[in-house]
């Protein structure tokens, strides 16, 4: 798995073993803000979407990849590509490295460095776009990293309890 292998991390297929590690992540309410999650997971629910985790990403419209230190199976983060068009070529791109302890070290830059060269050569997509909490200052720094461009901010898009949020929109074009 070439593609997927970075210097320090690999991305790899779901496996049924991450059903407790997406359980911790999906029903973690520190997250739900950026997961557009409002309610929790069933171990049950989980286990049904790993089961049909093998559907490619022209099918589910969806891949979802679990970040992985080089010399370890278990995941640290995941990386989703969502609302695949195939007839505009584009996808939405978000992440996350759920292990505190792990964040901070270039884990995330190095997935996001993987995924972007897998659509753009392999998938041959034409852009990706991420929507991003503009208070989310360690999203846009990845991101624009990247150099994906801020086309646009969706004012009060998300609630916050009583307070509304705004929410960035990043895109990348595919320059090749």
């Amino acid at each position: 798995m070439v593609t997927l292998t970075g210097n320090t991390i690999y991305l790899r297929a779901l496996e049924p073993e991450d059903l407790e590690f997406i359980y911790r992540i999906e029903n973690n309410e520190n997250l739900w803000e950026v997961s557009y999650t409002q309610t929790p997971y069933s171990r049950f629910l989980i286990r049904q979407y790993l089961e049909n985790a093998h559907q490619d990403i022209y099918e589910a419209k969806q891949l979802r990849l679990a970040i992985c230190l080089k010399d370890s199976f278990e995941a640290v983060g995941l990386i989703d590509l969502f609302d695949y068009d195939p007839a505009n070529a584009r996808a939405g791109v978000g992440l996350i490295v759920a292990d505190e302890t792990q964040r901070g070290k270039g884990l995330g830059t190095e997935a996001l460095g993987l995924v972007i060269q897998y659509v753009f050569s392999t998938l041959r997509l034409h852009q990706l776009y991420a929507n991003i909490d503009t208070e989310n200052i360690a999203s846009k720094t990845l991101f624009t990293n990247f150099d994906f461009n801020l086309i646009g901010v969706k004012q009060q898009w998300n609630r916050r309890g009583k307070a509304w949020a705004d929410e960035a929109l990043y895109q990348l074009i595919n320059k090749q």
